[in-house]
């Protein structure tokens, strides 16, 4: 690893632990990064774009044309 002794005394150095609050629980942390709804119905809007376009193909022939 390159730059190795740059940082060889950080390395071994404590965590810090903040002296006002205490630390905050796992759960908590993982809740903060928890992935959102921020695209909310897009897994519909996707499932209905498939379904229309498999009908589109099997409505107009398309795989006879394909197999041409």
């Amino acid at each position: 690893m390159e730059n190795y002794e740059e940082y060889e005394d950080m390395i071994y150095m404590p965590h810090y632990q903040p002296k006002r609050h205490a630390r905050m629980s796992l759960r908590s942390r993982s809740a903060q990064f928890a992935p959102f709804a921020a695209l909310t119905g897009f897994e519909e809007e996707i499932e209905k774009t498939r379904k229309r376009a498999i009908e589109n193909v099997e409505e107009n022939n398309f795989y006879d044309i394909i197999k041409k």
